[in-house]
């Protein structure tokens, strides 16, 4: 596996409150707290430091407690120390891991707690994946993509779907020992995940943590009893969130009233201001779900993609509320992954990245207008014309000024028709250059396969299939702290 990265810039395809973000605008200071860089740890770390040692035993005892249900003895580590802090990530409960870029975000989050163990040995750092078990959009999640079939789970349970069971679980057709594991072992879509992600990480010290549990709700209580009963958040999000779109960027989530749902033996089920629900099977949604996290995790930054940055930053004010410290944010690594075929076709087509992520429309046309030898626009002779024919205007208006828009009407065929003319020859040497073009576009296809990013539709096994370390080299090659988009090439 060898690899170059691109910035995010020059491939015109991150948002510009990422962008400015990363860049630490001034205009955004307001909306975090610490930024993305290692040495701001230091203070992150400072301001953790009064994590409640009652939150770390709890927390330890439901780790402890969840892997025990699954057979498998939890990651060495003990969140019970006032030195050790989690870096973590979050993500929905997807069959077979979903999407790569799901492996993405793991791999950040592994290598980010290793980079920060060397540059602070005083302290330990833990990769927490935070599985979002209390999550209700089965759609979402209920497939995944590989070897261009798309597998599914259709069941008609509903609610939270990590209690969904297994019983009516499909058989995936190819082999793979881990996952038959998970999902025959599994009593719920909750343990298979777990045992899966175990089985690809636990080696790297990776906790997998499923905050549906009353001991770590009690934890919560009194926030989500602040939202239920005040509707203390709802103004505070608008608030931010105003501020940010009058900056001019485009915002991600808005706050109810209530930010809660009830969780119940088969359902999930918004509440309403008046409401009642016990705390225990109350669930927060997306605006709360980052406090629940910062309330049960002893946590130093929370790596997401860039929908999730961006929505963290209308957060900050309901931290402020609470009191408690606002996590360093990361963008997850971003790659795109080649085989060597594909890599040695991207070369000899002449295609970079940043070519492959226009698009079809505009790929086509750039790469027939780069290797043709012929001249296909008429620009040039539309520019020449027009000066001869703002004479001809000017000579028939002082025989008869209504004849000028008789002149006017002709320069616009005239222009028009010369613009159908280089269509028209676009068009022929394409046909010429029939067979580049469509190598051109079956490479589009393949690394953006149904018009999607590669890394939000293909999974992992169709490379690990053929690459067994494949998850190792990314491991090696991803630096959480380097913000660029990588380039990977197998």
């Amino acid at each position: 596996m060898n690899h170059k990265t691109h910035s995010f810039a020059s491939l015109n395809a991150f948002s510009k409150l990422l962008l400015d973000y990363l860049a630490e605008k001034p205009a955004l200071k307001e909306f975090y707290g610490n930024g993305p860089q290692i040495s701001k740890f230091k203070d992150q770390i400072s301001e953790k430091k009064g994590f409640p040692r009652a939150s770390r035993a709890i927390l330890q005892t439901v780790l402890e407690e969840q892997y025990a249900a699954i057979g498998a003895e939890m990651p060495s580590v003990d969140l019970r120390d006032e030195n050790t802090f989690t870096v973590t990530t979050g993500h929905q409960l997807n069959i077979y891991t979903g999407p790569l870029y799901v492996i993405y975000k793991l791999v950040s989050t592994i290598n980010l707690a290793r980079t920060l163990q060397k540059a602070y040995p005083a302290q330990r750092f833990v990769p927490v994946y935070w599985m979002a078990t209390e999550d209700h959009d089965f759609e979402e999640i209920n497939h995944f993509f590989a070897f261009k079939t798309k597998y599914e789970w259709n069941t008609s349970q509903k609610g939270a779907v990590g209690r969904f069971n297994l019983s009516d679980f499909p058989r995936i057709p190819f082999k793979n020992a881990i996952f038959e594991k998970a999902y025959s072992e599994g009593k719920t879509l909750s343990e298979a995940v777990r045992i899966y992600m175990h089985a690809l990480f636990g080696a790297e010290g990776l906790v997998c943590l499923d905050a549906d549990d009353a001991r770590l709700k009690s934890l919560f209580a009194p926030i989500m009893e602040a939202d239920l009963n005040q509707q203390v958040h709802e103004p505070i999000v608008r608030a931010t969130t105003e501020k940010l779109e009058a900056l001019g960027y485009k915002t991600q989530v808005a706050a109810r009233e209530v930010n809660l749902f009830r969780l119940t033996e088969n359902d999930r089920i918004r509440l309403e201001k008046g409401d009642q629900v016990e705390m225990a099977n109350a669930s927060p949604n997306v605006i709360l779900r980052p406090l629940y996290q910062e309330v049960i995790l002893p946590n130093l930054a929370y790596i997401g993609g860039p929908a999730e940055v961006a929505y963290w930053l209308q957060l900050k004010g309901i931290f402020d509320l609470h009191q408690i410290p606002f996590p360093i944010l990361l963008p997850r690594n971003f790659a795109i992954v080649k085989t060597q075929k594909q890599a040695e076709r991207a070369e000899k087509l002449g295609l970079s990245l940043a070519d492959l992520f226009q698009d079809e429309l505009k790929l086509r046309r750039s790469f027939v207008a780069g290797r043709t030898v012929h001249q296909l626009d008429t620009s040039a002779e539309v520019d020449a014309l027009q000066p001869i024919l703002d004479a001809l205007a000017t000579r028939a208006k002082a025989i008869d000024s209504t004849l000028e828009a008789s002149v006017k009407a002709e320069q616009a065929r005239w222009t028009k028709g010369l613009e159908r003319l280089a269509k028209k020859m676009k068009r022929a040497e394409e046909r010429n250059q029939g067979d580049e073009v469509r190598q051109v576009l079956a490479l589009k296809e393949a690394l953006f396969p149904a018009g999607e990013w590669q890394e939000r539709h293909t999974n992992f096994l169709e490379f690990a299939s053929d690459h067994p370390h494949f998850i190792p080299d990314l491991l090696q090659t991803f630096d959480p702290l380097n913000f660029e988009f990588y380039e990977i090439n197998l």
